[in-house]
């Protein structure tokens, strides 16, 4: 699924400030880069708002530690 339009951008990047702003924590680019990739396998899955986007990151993605690369993730305890 391609993301070519300026709506499709402005949701994902919508999605990542509100993780931000419900973590209550300063920009960082590592875990920036992660919520980014993260928001655009959703929305590669079909997720089309920013409530709900949010929301998964929000609920997945517990805090900055939880964007680390090295950080668990279901694909490495599977």
């Amino acid at each position: 699924m391609t993301r070519d339009t300026p709506n499709d951008y402005r949701i994902m990047s919508k999605a990542v400030r509100e993780w931000y702003r419900y973590y209550d924590v300063e920009w960082d680019d590592q875990a920036s880069s992660f919520l980014c990739d993260a928001a655009i396998e959703l929305y590669d899955h079909g997720c089309r708002s920013v409530e709900e986007m949010a929301t998964i990151l929000i609920g997945r993605y517990v805090g900055l530690a939880a964007t680390r690369i090295n950080a668990p993730t279901s694909s490495s305890v599977h």
